[in-house]
């Protein structure tokens, strides 16, 4: 019987799609109790938007608040444990996607995490295209978009998110956190910034306006590009 060995980038490509999966999982029963305005959801979103742009250990009231551990479990089933770096990765990539979402789905009634999809895309360089008027760039709308792709290390461009994402939560506009997750993570592996950044770039210039402008999952309502809601039902 011949045993096979997978390969280190395989590991980690696997390593960041369960990453990706993970983040998924933890969002969905939060923000099905969020929608359907139940007390705990909303406590835990209001505990969570607060450690946006913050780093995991700097927000220790989110400890336990989302159950990782299918996360650990799964990297463990992957052929061989995942190292120190290879965890924290993970951890923090989750991190930066949960609370990220939760800051998005703040006061909003609809879903602000959807799917991916090839007729909705939903990638982070589709999202902020869709802020724009269609067949328009708008600068300074690309511009931060292109300043959260240079960012120099993963703090750095959690902060730069957070703008982007009070940004679509003021259009009403959602974003596939799974997806985000698993580039946050790869964005964390040597060579992985410029990948990532690719995938946003295409995403941004594959994207194509909905012929619906009144779908409001794909077009923005009136509220400016540059003017971030910051309305909420349930400040805390």
């Amino acid at each position: 019987m011949t045993t096979v060995t997978a390969t280190v980038p395989t590991i980690q490509r696997w390593f960041a799609q369960i990453t990706g999966e993970s983040t998924g999982e933890i969002i969905a029963p939060f923000q099905r109790g969020y929608l359907t305005d139940q007390a705990h959801a909303v406590a835990a979103l209001a505990r969570l938007r607060r450690g946006a742009g913050k780093k995991y250990e700097q927000v220790p009231d989110l400890w336990g608040l989302a159950d990782t551990g299918p996360l650990h479990r799964k990297l463990h089933d992957c052929g061989r444990p995942p190292s120190e770096d290879e965890l924290t990765r993970a951890e923090d990539a989750v991190h930066v996607a949960l609370t990220l979402w939760a800051l998005h789905q703040q006061s909003r009634p609809t879903a602000m995490h959807l799917r991916h999809r090839r007729e909705k895309p939903r990638g982070l360089g589709a999202a902020v295209r869709g802020l724009m008027p269609k067949d328009e760039i708008a600068e300074p709308v690309r511009k931060r978009l292109v300043r959260a792709g240079t960012a120099p290390d993963l703090p750095s461009l959690a902060q730069r998110l957070r703008d982007l994402v009070l940004l679509l939560r003021g259009n009403d506009i959602a974003l596939d956190y799974a997806l985000l997750a698993e580039q946050l993570y790869r964005w964390q592996q040597p060579g992985g910034q410029d990948a990532v950044r690719r995938a946003w770039g295409r995403s941004f210039h594959a994207y194509r306006a909905p012929d619906d402008k009144h779908d409001p999952e794909d077009s923005a309502s009136s509220t400016s590009p540059l003017s971030a809601d910051t309305s909420d039902k349930d400040a805390s």
